[in-house]
Parts: structure tokens; C-alpha cells; sequence
């Protein structure tokens, strides 16, 4: 009898120790997470296949496309029952805030924010800045021989000319850009309108950009960092300017939605963009960190040497629509 206490008291204990083991593993993250993304594509296989050495039982299944088609294919999704994704990626803090508006996203109050900026998290943990992205100007070091200093370098006919940008049509980065410009003392909309009329044009997102100015049918290029450094660094002709004005900033927050059908997926993916292996990564994919402990890429000028221009994100957002509206009528749609 009292052999068989023992036994059954040896294998409870066996069983409550195994037990915790058992409830971690049922826990770890699984099953199939769909993100919606702007980040472009090349990076973003980067990210899954590094997110995956940490929760190599979740299925990451991804859409990626500019900030504006994202948002375009949310509110469709939306219209219609539901939205398939379970986090978004984007680029702007403006996007994301007009979804927690909208009452689409789900806070995470237990996010790992740990030493990034309280600029960078949105007050009631609904979304979360994943990054620093400036905008500036790409040139063509074999078309010019002195770089523009200032935005208003790119003002002269003849370099407004040889100017390309993206579109806030279909870029979250060109939208915010053309947001803070159009805020900013001395520039306003009559800037933006002087470019388009004295022959700027607009292309699609980023890429259309660095596209046109590494091949020399464009000598300048409004556009985001990273995209300049990344293309100089694989050989291209090309240069980064910071203005003498400042530069626009987005900062690529990631957010969960509402109704996501994966949460503990969606939490991982959210702590784990967060932390210093991520971050690491976008380092080297050419970001800017937002933990101090992560140092910016070789070569890019550190954030303090820069002036970061300003701007009222719940203006910009009211504004949105008519922005889009009065860009496409000065440069096409």
C-alpha cells in the first residue's frame, strides 16, 4: 500500500512538474499570421525568415504593397466583413492613427516598448514606432556637381526639371513628407506648386525614385533615406542631401487589428519587432534603430545633425483626402 502512495505520489510530482513544460509549449505562438505591409518586399523575407528562427511554428503569410494601397485594401476588407489581416506594417504614424480612430486596432498594453522613445508609442499602446526614416533629397553624383543644400535648391526650372518624387497616392512616406512640407513656414502648398510648375514630376512610391535618379533619366529625387544609402552601397551613382530646412520623419509602426484571429502570434510579431534582434536587422537593412542600445548604420549622419521637422499628426490626417486630391490635380493621378 504504501508502495503504491509512493508511486502515485511520484508520478503526480512528475506530472506537476512536466506540467508548466507542457503549458509553455502549448503557448508559444503557432498557426498562420497575416501581415499587411509597405516595407518592401526583399526586406521583409529578411524579417520573416528571422522572425521564424524565434516561433518556427508560425506561418507568416504577407501582403506588401505602398502605405495608401494597404489602407485602400483595409477599408475594403473592412466594408466587407472583416479584415483577413491580423498585424499591419506600415509606414506612418498618421495611417496608423486613423485606424485606431476608426476603432480598427486592438491595444497592447504589455507591449515590450522597454527604451523607445514616448514619441514613437501611440499614448493608449495601439500602435508602435519601429523605426526612424527620414526624407531627403537623392542626387546623380555623375549629372551633378554641386549637390542642393536645401529644398529650395530643387526649385529652379532647371532642376526642377530633372526632379522626381514619390506620390502620396500611393506612398504613406510621400504622404506625410507633402503633410509636413505643406505645415512648414516658407514652404506651404506654394512650394509644392512651384515644383509641378516649373516641371517636377511624380512617379509611384520610393522605388520609382532611386529607380529614375541611379539610371540618370533624373538627376534629383525627393525620397526616403535608406533607399538612397542601400542603392549607393550596391554601386549606383547616387547621394543623400539632409537639407539646411530638415527632413521629414516617419517611423513604420506596427500595430495589431482588431478581430485578429491569431493574438498571441500578433503580440510575438509585435514584441519581437520591438526588440534588438529586429532592430539589429533594420540596421543593416538601413534604418535608423529606435532603442539606443542598437547604433545607427555605418555612414548615415547621426540624428542629432539633423532638424526634424515638425508637424500636427491630427491635421495631417483631417487633411489627407484634400492633400491626395489637390497633389494629383498638380501632378497627375
Amino acid at each position: 500500500m504504501r508502495g503504491w502512495m509512493f508511486g502515485a505520489a511520484l508520478a503526480a510530482a512528475v506530472l506537476g512538474a512536466s506540467a508548466p513544460r507542457a503549458m509553455a509549449q502549448q503557448a508559444a505562438p503557432s498557426g498562420t499570421l497575416t501581415v499587411y505591409t509597405s516595407q518592401p518586399s526583399d526586406q521583409m523575407a529578411e524579417v520573416i525568415k528571422l522572425f521564424n528562427a524565434s516561433y518556427p511554428d508560425v506561418k507568416v503569410e504577407l501582403f506588401r504593397s505602398g502605405t495608401t494601397e494597404v489602407m485602400n485594401k483595409l477599408q475594403a476588407e473592412f466594408a466587407a466583413g472583416g479584415a483577413k489581416a491580423d498585424v499591419v506594417l506600415i509606414a506612418d504614424a498618421v495611417a496608423a492613427s486613423q485606424l485606431k480612430k476608426d476603432g480598427r486596432l486592438q491595444p497592447y498594453a504589455e507591449a515590450k516598448v522597454g527604451s523607445i522613445p514616448k514619441s514613437l508609442v501611440d499614448p493608449d499602446m495601439s500602435w508602435f514606432g519601429t523605426k526612424l526614416i527620414t526624407t531627403g533629397i537623392v542626387y546623380n553624383t555623375t549629372l551633378v556637381k554641386a549637390p542642393p543644400k536645401s529644398w529650395k535648391d530643387l526649385l529652379a526650372p532647371e532642376a526642377a526639371r530633372s526632379t522626381i518624387m514619390p506620390s502620396p497616392l500611393y506612398s504613406g512616406a510621400a504622404a506625410i513628407h507633402i503633410g509636413t512640407l505643406v505645415q512648414q513656414p516658407g514652404f506651404g502648398w506654394p512650394y509644392v506648386e512651384t515644383l509641378a510648375k516649373n516641371g517636377a514630376v511624380a512617379g509611384k512610391g520610393n522605388g520609382s525614385v532611386i529607380e529614375a535618379v541611379a539610371r540618370g533619366e533624373k538627376a534629383y529625387g525627393i525620397i526616403i533615406d535608406y533607399m538612397t544609402y542601400n542603392a549607393k552601397a550596391k554601386g549606383s551613382p547616387v547621394d543623400f542631401v539632409v537639407p539646411a530646412e530638415g527632413v521629414s520623419v516617419i517611423s513604420q509602426p506596427v500595430a495589431i487589428l482588431k478581430g485578429t484571429r491569431n493574438p498571441e502570434a500578433a503580440k510575438a510579431f509585435v514584441d519581437w519587432q520591438l526588440g534588438e534582434a529586429s532592430q539589429r536587422q533594420a540596421v543593416a537593412q538601413g534604418y535608423y534603430p529606435v532603442i539606443p542600445s542598437v547604433e545607427a548604420p555605418k555612414g548615415y549622419p547621426p540624428v542629432s545633425s539633423m532638424t526634424l521637422m515638425s508637424a500636427d499628426p491630427a491635421a495631417m490626417m483631417a487633411a489627407d483626402e484634400a492633400m491626395k486630391q489637390k497633389f494629383a490635380e498638380l501632378f497627375g493621378g
